[in-house]
């Protein structure tokens, strides 16, 4: 019994500073939330009570209305497609089926963690500044019915860039053929496809739109600075180490 003593010490200490772990990191992650929407809260309204009218107002209108003027079948097609991309459905879609494919394959759920932490948290700050920042739509015709939330800022662009670009980030973390940095440089450019994609159906402002990256690439940070990736893949396959030869012993 006297053996068992200190493995049980042992244990209880580990188990202890994982808790004191996990209540750091959940602070850490909150407390990014909070100052994200206090920064994405201050620069709406910024946007919608000083620059709601005047030049900055009519650039930022006018780029919805070039894009409804030089709309086209083909373009419409392909726009749209960009939208799906980020619908919540897609979303939840892919980061449930990526962090199954994240455990799977690194043989923990310290990565899809991460990416749950990104996509939820992202959702979260979107949600809380719509309801801090009623914004309308921009007064263009619009090729889809507009969801009921404010236009600021734009959730499809936040979400392409918690989504797609967590998942750059972690190929690049553990993937160093250079055929596949070429997947994540494709993951990179789906946000661009997709802000582009809201412009062109006049659902957002361009201001929108870069409140959204904004708040994408802020909690993106955020969480990759609270759960950094780990440095080596589990199972990674390494070159064995040479032994020295043996030889049985001569009589």
């Amino acid at each position: 019994m006297q053996l068992r003593a200190p493995a049980r010490s042992r244990r209880q200490a580990t188990s202890g500073h994982r808790h004191h772990r996990a209540w750091i990191i959940a602070l850490w992650l909150v407390g990014g939330a909070v100052a994200i929407w206090a920064v994405l809260s201050g620069l709406g309204l910024i946007l919608t009570h000083v620059f709601d009218k005047g030049a900055v107002h009519r650039a930022d209108l006018g780029v919805d209305v070039w894009f409804a003027h030089h709309r086209s079948a083909g373009w419409n097609s392909v726009m749209l497609f960009g939208t799906d991309l980020a619908r919540t459905q897609t979303v939840i879609a892919v980061a449930a089926v990526a962090a199954l494919l994240l455990r799977w394959w690194l043989k923990r759920w310290h990565e899809s963690f991460i990416l749950i932490a990104a996509v939820v948290g992202e959702v979260l700050i979107f949600l809380a500044v719509t309801a801090t920042i009623p914004q309308r739509r921009p007064p263009v015709p619009r090729l889809q019915a507009a969801p009921a939330t404010s236009s600021y800022p734009s959730g499809h662009t936040a979400a392409s860039i918690a989504l797609y670009g967590c998942l750059g980030l972690l190929l690049l973390a553990y993937l160093s053929r250079p055929w596949l940095r070429w997947l994540a440089a494709l993951l990179f450019c789906i946000p661009v496809y997709v802000a582009l994609a809201r412009l062109y159906e006049g659902e957002h402002y361009p201001s929108d739109v870069i409140a959204g990256a904004i708040l994408g690439v802020l909690w993106l940070t955020c969480v990759f600075r609270t759960l950094p990736p780990l440095r080596v893949a589990p199972g990674a396959r390494t070159r064995p180490e040479a032994r020295p030869e043996t030889h049985p012993a001569r009589q």
